[in-house]
């Protein structure tokens, strides 16, 4: 049972327990021992629905990684091929079949998360479509990855919506939110901005109509669902996450729930060893709200985590302490039963101190407060419109290439698009500097708005930030009163226009909605008689807030802290289509010249 996903204002384990019965199923369809080959990529999803125990429990005896060449030996009576409906990897499929030489094995092929029938054709023509015995899909649309928190962990869905026009994102999306609503009930208020919101609404509205006869009698459980196009707030992702979790991401990364770290800081260096004993591996550790410490630090600033480190230290030294006070077998029976959970935090504790220098090595460097600075100065909108001394000084210097497009993104989002000379002198120094192959990474920028040349000189995003109080001066970062506090200063657009929205709504702001791009909609979705909620007195209400093309932990975390303010009256629940972060983002859109197709 994962107890984390129960803890919320809705029990996101009903959705994790559908997904594992429906894998389940597919397992026991296929009669006997099994071996899994899986697409690489979905490892780390599935890990979030079923351990290895649930597959064990089903006769899966081997797992494979799917890569080229004869398949490892394995005496099972079926091979299922775990895979994302991609071309490519249907000719690593076929190589797989035809070189192995048993005529006594089933094969099988899962598509996750739909079927596809140019994969089902290039089978085909490989001439093993006829091998497998069994071809299916498994929906695996939204992940629950915490308490209040869903994932598609779509990778490309950013790229694909804004780039490529590619709308198959949109479609997943959709078909995710109708399974939600058959598990939680119809969401009766649909809000959205941006063109891809507007898409999914549609879409969602149609499903419903086709499934007119079937009517839905849970209960509903979300109030509001609000879809959000990641375009419509290009600023957010671009500048540096300052929260706990939100800098883990930054520097790290955390991949589907776990991140690696440097293992040198979590060694315990024995007397008499040598360095060259310490481990090489990356520590690797899981990152939600089953870990209590976690759970209590991921969401502050990161200048507040020291002091609540060191009260825990306290807390955790003085239990252990008691145990000279219990005299009695009845208290020394009742001390020994705590200590489990009591070493479990010392060790909690251990490793989180430890992150913590981490992160504090890099946070009190002169680099890193430099790149703050320059990114604090776009986003209050001093000298936003002429090339910056500190973009060009790491350019020359042959800073990341990634660094520099992020401040470089942010300036032009922040002045509404730069004058020609000043990104003409941008691109040439970056060609020049890292070379020409990146002429596509700008043109990819410029295509999905994140870089662009100043059509008319006004720019409206002053008037934004005014409007919707997005810079506030003196955040207080130890005990918050405002979102702001996540970026130490600036409120995340995405997180104000939800704030708004539910209080006084958006109306109050129909001028900003219309700087901004996209349009702006809601739509009613009809309920079954008697099944309106008869609200208690005092009670939330539940916003489900979708993020199409990506979503940071610091968002997350301003959403979670608009849910704990005493008098908002309402909780959110986050759902997106890919946790990332500037970093992440950018390189989503970056062409690797390597990987050209001539």
């Amino acid at each position: 049972m994962a107890a984390h996903l129960t803890n919320g204002r809705v029990n996101l384990n009903i959705l994790r327990e559908a997904a594992r019965k429906e894998l389940r199923e597919f397992l026991d369809k296929c009669a006997g021992s099994k071996a899994i080959v899986w697409d690489e990529y979905l490892t780390g999803p599935f890990g979030l629905i079923a351990q290895y125990s649930l597959l064990n429990e089903h006769e899966v005896k081997k797992m494979f990684t799917l890569k080229g060449g004869r398949l490892p030996p394995a005496d099972v009576k079926n091979i299922i091929f775990f895979v994302r409906p991609k071309l490519e990897l249907m000719d690593i499929i076929a190589e797989n079949v035809l070189s192995d030489k048993s005529n006594s094995r089933d094969y099988h092929i899962l598509f996750v998360p739909r079927r596809s029938m140019l994969c089902e054709q290039r089978l085909k023509e490989l001439g093993v479509l006829g091998s497998f015995t069994n071809i299916d899909e498994y929906i695996l649309d939204l992940i629950p990855y915490d308490g209040d928190l869903l994932s598609m962990e779509s990778e490309g869905a950013f790229r694909e919506c804004y780039l490529e026009n590619d709308q198959t994102t949109l479609y997943h999306t959709a078909k995710g939110l109708m399974t939600l609503q058959a598990l939680y009930g119809t969401i009766p208020q649909i809000y959205g901005k941006g063109d891809c919101a507007r898409h999914v609404a549609n879409m969602m509205l149609r499903m419903k109509r086709e499934f007119a006869g079937s009517q839905n009698q849970i209960l509903p459980v979300f109030d509001t669902l609000l879809l959000l196009d990641r375009n419509v707030d290009l600023l957010t992702p671009l500048a540096t996450q300052l929260t706990y979790e939100g800098l883990i991401d930054e520097i790290y990364g955390i991949t589907n729930g776990y991140v690696k770290l440097p293992p040198e800081k979590f060694a315990q260096k024995k007397q008499g060893e040598s360095s060259k004993d310490l481990p090489t591996e990356p520590k690797k550790l899981q990152l939600n709200s089953a870990e209590e410490l976690y759970a209590e630090i991921r969401d502050k600033n990161f200048n507040a985590v020291g002091a609540a480190l060191s009260k825990k230290a306290k807390i955790i030294s003085a239990a252990f302490e008691e145990r000279h006070n219990a005299k009695t077998v009845g208290e020394i029976k009742q001390f020994v039963s705590q200590l489990p959970h009591m070493q479990a935090a010392r060790s909690s504790l251990a490793n989180h101190t430890s992150i913590a220098e981490l992160i504090k090595d890099l946070t009190t460097s002169e680099a890193f407060f430099d790149n703050l600075t320059v990114e604090q100065e776009f986003m209050t909108g001093v000298d936003t419109d002429k090339v910056n001394t500190y973009i060009e000084d790491c350019i020359s210097q042959k800073d990341r290439l990634i660094k520099v497009l992020r401040l470089m993104c942010m300036q032009s989002v922040c002045n509404n698009g730069l004058k020609q000379k000043v990104l003409d002198f941008y691109k040439r120094e970056i060609l020049q500097t890292y070379g020409y192959e990146h002429m596509l990474t700008l043109n990819n920028l410029e295509k999905t708005g994140l870089l662009k040349l100043q059509t008319n000189s006004r720019n409206n995003y002053p008037t934004i930030r005014k409007t919707l109080k997005l810079w506030m001066e003196d955040a207080n970062e130890q005990t918050p009163n405002d979102i702001s506090y996540v970026y130490s200063g600036y409120a995340p657009l995405s997180v104000r226009l939800t704030q708004v929205l539910a209080r006084p709504g958006w109306r109050s702001i129909e001028e900003v909605l219309k700087m901004l791009p996209g349009p702006h909609f809601e739509e009613r979705q009809q309920l079954p008689a008697g099944l309106h909620k008869k609200r208690q007195q005092g009670e939330n209400r539940t916003t489900l807030v979708f993020f199409l093309g990506g979503v940071t932990y610091a968002e997350i975390t301003a959403l979670r802290f608009l849910s704990q303010m005493e008098d908002s009256g309402m909780e959110y629940i986050i759902a997106t289509t890919k946790l990332i972060n500037g970093s992440s983002w950018i390189k989503s859109l970056m062409d690797h010249p390597e990987t050209q197709i001539p």
